[in-house]
């Protein structure tokens, strides 16, 4: 499991790496003299421009409109106002009061308006080692087993840019977050997929999450020799999947067999609502290949904080660190600082259980309009995502909806409509899709009950407005 080269070598000696672009390249690479442009080109103007005369790295490039942009774009034209967001995952309430008053403490405080030590502050690197030691069986070293990043999905791109060279494959299992596919492109990185499987009646029926399965005999197929690294996602979004242990075995069985990084992304990792287990706990030799991802941010409803953190050996660990440093050198001081505290308080304040119960209490709730409507959906075993199967629903024919929406699978049709006639904004999961498995999820749409008990209730009232669209 060798790192990258671009970062081994930063891991062993820092200065080998130089510290500015201007050290790398010529002046005149990085900022041409205007007079070596044509005199055309240094007239152009922006009013009279047809299109930009820079052309952008093709990682960037022809990207259709994203799924985040088209749900804004609807909700601000809809004529329903205001809309009902259960769209993005962010929290419609405030961290725990002790987190709170951690970050403000924090503020007031030189030593926590300053860098913070790259690797993360030392106080949450322990108070981290401190809560994670008892899941994993031993005592974890916070110097050198748990690294602090700038939310999760930095931590995600460090590991990849830690370990993924040009060539080298990643399996992912779809549906799929959307930030896996261009952190594992930027380092070059070739993405395969492999589809967990819903119930064949889950247009019929309410079924739990569970029942998204893999097929092991499909996605050891995919493993070939440019293999590198697995990305397990458990509690998983948007599917709410707990993998069982005899799921997380036969994925750890195949790293072992192939040699294979396993990244487990587990930013739910305090929302469960069946047995939950960490692969890296598992066995020895799972935790040797095995990076932990984990999110003070959806931890303690702070998703704008941004502090994120991963466990794993120190052979993997410091190879994520070095690459974390060239990316953003380090994270957020002050609430670095506070996500410490709130960890250190989160056991004796009893946050972990109320915090679960809460949310399980939030999806059940919020899912007795589903019952009422009979619309079938994936009862989550984590987190606090639902997948609602809107196949029953009947959109007009005649519907005006836009090219870029007519063009898209049918839920983002749905999206748009319950946008536009309901005033309840959701994600279509097809985005978290290739467009050659699309087709499994196009009758489905994700709900984030991590919002306020009226705003469900809201919620609820305005959906029972489809039932006059319900055709069986």
């Amino acid at each position: 499991m060798l790192p990258a080269c671009r970062f081994a070598t930063t891991v062993l000696a820092r200065s080998s790496i130089p510290l500015s672009l201007s050290s790398c390249y010529p002046r005149s690479r990085l900022v041409p003299r205007l007079s070596s442009f044509p005199a055309g080109v240094r007239a152009m103007s922006a009013t009279t421009a047809r299109e930009d005369p820079f052309k952008p790295a093709q990682r960037v490039a022809g990207q259709r409109q994203d799924v985040w942009s088209i749900v804004n774009e609807a909700a601000a034209a809809s004529p329903v106002q205001p809309i009902v967001n259960m769209g993005q995952g962010f929290f419609g309430y405030n961290p725990p009061k002790f987190a709170l008053d951690a970050a403000k403490a924090a503020l007031d405080r030189v030593d926590c308006n300053q860098y913070s030590p790259t690797k993360g502050r030392p106080r949450l690197k322990k108070a981290l080692a401190d809560a994670y030691s008892p899941f994993f069986g031993r005592t974890l070293n916070p110097d050198t087993e748990v690294t602090i990043t700038t939310g999760a999905n930095e931590g995600m791109l460090s590991a990849f840019m830690g370990f993924i060279e040009q060539g080298d494959e990643v399996i992912i299992f779809e549906p799929f977050f959307d930030q896996y596919i261009s952190n594992i492109e930027m380092p070059g990185g070739t993405i395969r997929y492999v589809p967990l499987h819903p119930p064949k009646d889950g247009a019929t029926r309410t079924s739990s999450a569970s029942e998204w399965t893999i097929d092991f005999d499909e996605f050891e197929k995919t493993i070939n020799p440019k293999t590198k690294m697995i990305v397990l996602n458990s509690p998983h979004n948007p599917v709410g999947k707990v993998f069982s242990e005899a799921e997380l075995e036969r994925i750890g069985d195949l790293a072992v067999k192939h040699n294979l990084i396993i990244l487990s992304d587990e930013v739910y990792d305090r929302l469960y609502y069946v047995p939950f287990k960490r692969i890296a706990t598992m066995k020895p030799e799972y935790y040797e290949r095995t990076l932990t991802v984990g999110s003070a941010g959806k931890a303690f409803y702070a998703t704008g904080w941004r502090v994120g953190y991963l466990i794993g050996p120190e052979h993997l660990i410091k190879y994520v660190a070095g690459a974390h440093t060239r990316i953003c050198y380090s994270s957020v001081s002050p609430l670095q600082e506070a996500a410490a505290v709130a960890f250190e308080e989160a056991d004796k304040q009893g946050f972990w259980d109320e915090s679960r119960d809460e949310m399980k209490d939030k999806v059940e709730r919020f899912c007795q309009v589903f019952d009422e409507l009979n619309i079938p959906y994936s009862d989550p075993e984590g987190g606090y995502f639902v997948l609602a199967n809107m196949a029953s629903v009947k959109l007009p024919e005649d519907y005006p909806f836009p090219p870029h929406v007519a063009s898209r699978p049918r839920d983002f049709k749905l999206c748009w409509f319950l946008i536009h006639e309901v005033g309840v904004a959701a994600i279509p999961p097809t985005e978290f899709y290739t467009d050659q498995n699309a087709h499994i999820a196009e009758d489905y749409l994700r709900f984030a009950v991590c919002k306020e008990d009226d705003v469900l209730e809201t919620a609820k009232q305005r959906l029972r407005g489809l039932s006059k669209y319900i055709q069986r």
